[in-house]
């Protein structure tokens, strides 16, 4: 099977849809306990999506509001997640695929990790290093659009200059 052969496998098996921000996605868990957010706002108390990013598809720059996420790695190649703290300035870039654990691993692929959390309101992004990659993200509090913003749908000006601009 050739991978836009599993790309298109793994779209049609777990029924993803595309996702505002690139790529495919599917939501598989949504908790049924709601909490109260510091800000008042009630939302589920956890969400999980299965994500898809083929090659040469990239997860735009955005921002969850008052919630973590975990991304985890499944399948694929790895992926390359970028990420502006709140009130840092400087984006970090990180790994996400299987752990490389041979003798021989360079620097680079010891830094891979199938697991990483962005903190709440961080601006991320991410792109697909290989043919594609297959990844959960798990939200807590749970996922809601109206926490969801896109940096391209903001006014011009009011994005931090430090995000990469091809990721937009």
């Amino acid at each position: 099977m050739t991978s836009s052969e599993r790309v298109q496998a793994l779209i049609d098996r777990l029924g993803l849809q595309p996702h505002p921000e690139g790529g495919y996605y599917r939501e598989v868990f949504r908790s049924g306990e709601q909490i109260r957010r510091g800000d008042g706002a009630s939302r589920s108390a956890l969400t999980t999506i299965f994500f898809l990013l083929p090659q040469g598809a990239v997860s735009r720059w955005h921002r969850v509001r008052g919630a973590d996420e975990v991304w985890h790695h499944y399948e694929g190649g790895l992926l390359e997640l970028r990420v502006l703290p709140p009130g840092q300035r400087q984006v970090r870039g990180w790994l996400l695929g299987p752990v490389g654990v041979s003798a021989s691993a360079t620097a680079a692929e010891a830094d891979v990790l199938p697991v990483r959390t962005v903190p709440a309101d961080a601006w991320q992004a991410a792109r697909c290093l290989g043919d594609y990659a297959l990844v959960g993200c798990t939200v807590g509090p749970g996922f809601d659009f109206a926490d969801f913003t896109l940096a391209s749908d903001l006014p011009p000006g009011s994005c931090p200059g430090s995000l990469d601009p091809e990721l937009l």
